[in-house]
């Protein structure tokens, strides 16, 4: 008997819209401490490496375009705390589903494909956010950006989930919408699926993807190749 098909999502931007949710998170921690209020289209440019890295980078490219620089690193750890906490009590306010990506899940489930979730979205806030949006139980396992003690682009984080859920990384797809997804795919030598139009300043040309789509719709034409 052939080895199960696995198949691994990234979460924001790929399963989930949570740019709303996510910026405006950023907006009240950035507000309180005295800077600018970002536009929800930024979010290309802050996400996809975690809360910390988000706000971060926030800073420094305010900082950059305004010449004045403020010293980051003794309130980063502070500012992250509230945005945790504040985006973790507004997690699914605005967030919704990407386009077809239920009736994927479910035919997925159907057809007794593994599923997992890799993103490095931290993963309390991940499984929480999961809960809420009403599609955790479709999933083997959640691997969070504090799930191990690497993350992606590090491909390890892909193979480990594969480990954990029992699949073979030779019977596996990943499915993602920023670079950082891609990287970690290409170095664990897994075909990804890019969803157009995701968290990241990148041209779907300059990520390297086997497959590219507009959202869920028809995806299982693709998968159906690998059963």
């Amino acid at each position: 008997m052939n080895q199960k098909l696995t198949i691994l999502f990234d979460l924001d931007g790929t399963l989930v819209n949570t740019a709303p949710d996510l910026m405006r998170a950023h907006n009240y921690v950035m507000k309180k401490y005295g800077y600018d209020e970002r536009r929800l289209s930024d979010i290309k440019k802050l996400a996809g490496r975690g809360s910390k890295v988000m706000l971060t980078k926030s800073m420094h490219q305010i900082a950059e375009l305004s010449g004045k620089i403020k010293k980051t690193d003794d309130i980063i750890e502070k500012m992250t705390k509230e945005f945790v906490d504040f985006y973790s009590k507004n997690i699914v306010k605005e967030s919704t589903l990407k386009n077809g990506a239920l009736d994927f899940l479910t035919w997925c489930k159907k057809n007794s494909i593994s599923m997992g979730v890799c993103t490095n979205k931290q993963e309390h806030l991940s499984i929480d956010l999961l809960k809420k949006i009403k599609i955790y139980h479709f999933f083997d396992y959640i691997a969070g950006g504090n799930t191990f003690n690497h993350n992606k682009p590090n491909p390890k984080h892909l193979t480990d989930t594969i480990e954990i859920i029992g699949g073979d990384v030779n019977r596996t797809l990943m499915v993602g919408d920023s670079e950082t997804d891609s990287n970690a795919s290409k170095a664990a030598n897994i075909p990804f699926i890019l969803i157009m139009d995701g968290y990241t300043e990148k041209k779907t040309e300059e990520i390297y993807h086997d497959y590219l789509v507009k959202d869920f719709v028809g995806l299982e034409k693709i998968v159906e190749k690998y059963l």
